[in-house]
């Protein structure tokens, strides 16, 4: 059931960071004219990940009701109505069905706000919900800012991998420029916010003991994001005439695009072990 709960956390978690990065990176990197091979490829890719939160939405909730007192229908009504993870999961399933819906439509200027109230809706599950009052608020807060830098980072990842594939129809330098522009200020919102959370969890600047539990697996995330962070050092450092060594940048966007899956598969479990206070 534990093992469960972990794969089901990280396919959520992934496909709902994948979702508004992507959504929120296209305009950025790419402005507001239509590139309809793209746009008709992210659509999709969209739609496919909306489906995939649903799933793994609804089966989180089961699972959690399952560990409670079993997946009946009333054991999942106490759970909803009952419990905090519930009235947030309520919430949260809601605003998923929207975006499905608002993706079948042709109203696509939902699906980035859609997406970042989805994800803004993970903060308060997990640790973000062991706070009460206005600490327990400032750490939800604190977490969401921490969500958004994540996921903008990975879906953005994710829509360069998409651009690369057709790298001649792009000027590449000028959208790495822009990416980097903006990764800049998301590592920063990252790392700051990663270090309150790790401070007001545990008490400490970092956890210990250093190799065991919750401690080993976040130096495992960190050591992960490292790796992101020297990749895209790398990459900002060759930026210029980027255009004549396309394959070697591809493979540098997806090994740091597996990295931060490799990093979102830590925090998945991060998520199900108690943090040492």
């Amino acid at each position: 059931m534990a093992t469960l709960l972990v794969l089901c956390r990280f396919l959520h978690f992934m496909v709902v960071l994948l979702m508004f990065g992507a959504c929120a990176f296209r305009p950025w990197l790419l402005g507001a004219s239509p590139r309809p091979a793209l746009d008709r490829q992210l659509s999709r890719i969209t739609r496919l990940l909306a489906w995939l939160a649903l799933g793994s939405g609804v089966s989180w909730l089961l699972l959690i009701s399952a560990s409670m007192a079993g997946s009946e229908l009333a054991t999942v009504q106490l759970v909803l109505g009952k419990t905090f993870f519930g009235q947030v999961w309520s919430v949260h399933l809601l605003l998923n069905g929207l975006l499905v819906l608002s993706l079948l439509t042709p109203w696509n200027h939902l699906r980035l706000p859609l997406s970042a109230l989805l994800l803004a809706t993970l903060a308060p599950v997990g640790h973000g919900a062991m706070l009460s009052g206005l600490s327990g608020q400032l750490l939800i807060l604190n977490q969401i800012v921490h969500l958004l830098c994540v996921g903008a980072w990975l879906g953005g990842l994710l829509l360069l991998v998409l651009i690369l594939r057709h790298a001649a129809l792009y000027p590449l330098e000028t959208i790495l420029r822009r990416f980097s522009g903006v990764g800049y200020v998301l590592v920063a919102g990252l790392l700051i916010s990663g270090l309150i959370n790790i401070r007001v969890l545990t008490g400490e600047l970092w956890p210990t003991p250093l190799f065991s539990g919750f401690a080993l697996i976040l130096l495992i995330k960190v050591l992960l994001v490292a790796g992101m962070l020297g990749l895209a050092l790398l990459n900002r450092l060759r930026i210029k005439d980027c255009q004549q060594r396309v394959g070697p940048l591809q493979a540098s966007v997806k090994l740091e695009w597996l990295l931060g899956v490799a990093a979102v598969a830590a925090v998945s479990l991060l998520g199900t072990l108690p943090p040492m206070l």
